[in-house]
């Protein structure tokens, strides 16, 4: 199996993570690969931010998975520096390889390297196996989460 290098996405990047993102049943309802334009826009924003990560995992040229690590300083906890990980995707022909641990156990390094003392995430209620691989990975199903959709 070749080998699989992380790395900051770039815009070249956009078409295979929308590719990826649509790739599933909640994705196919709100990804519209179609139309790139929403993405290359959300795209410039997250890399003008640097407490923004996006990044992808490359096997031999081609985006194979991706997540977005959001880094966000508080007060809360005696000000602690905090990390979100969202929009977790591998391609559907490299999945059950042990690429999403790698790129969970990425983030979570990054996370502290980054001065963050909690990572967070949220997954969709109906991904239930997605909700064991996390819990399998030491996280756990401390909050409720809510939404409202502009």
């Amino acid at each position: 199996m070749s080998p699989v290098e992380i790395r900051r996405a770039t815009a070249d990047d956009i078409p295979a993570i929308v590719a990826m993102l649509a790739d599933d049943p909640l994705g196919a309802a709100r990804e519209t690969p179609d139309d790139l334009r929403p993405y290359h826009e959300a795209f410039e924003r997250i890399a003008a931010d640097p407490n923004q990560h996006l990044v992808v995992a490359v096997r031999e040229g081609q985006p194979i998975g991706t997540l977005h690590l959001s880094v966000i300083p508080g007060l809360s906890r005696r000000g602690t520096v905090r990390s979100i990980i969202e929009a977790v995707r591998i391609h559907s022909d490299v999945r059950s390889e042990g690429l999403g641990t790698r790129l969970i156990t990425w983030a979570v390094e990054e996370s502290r390297t980054l001065g963050c003392q909690l990572v967070q995430l949220t997954s969709d209620v109906t991904r239930v196996d997605a909700h064991r691989f996390y819990e399998r990975l030491g996280f756990e199903a401390s909050h409720l989460g809510f939404k409202l959709s502009l």
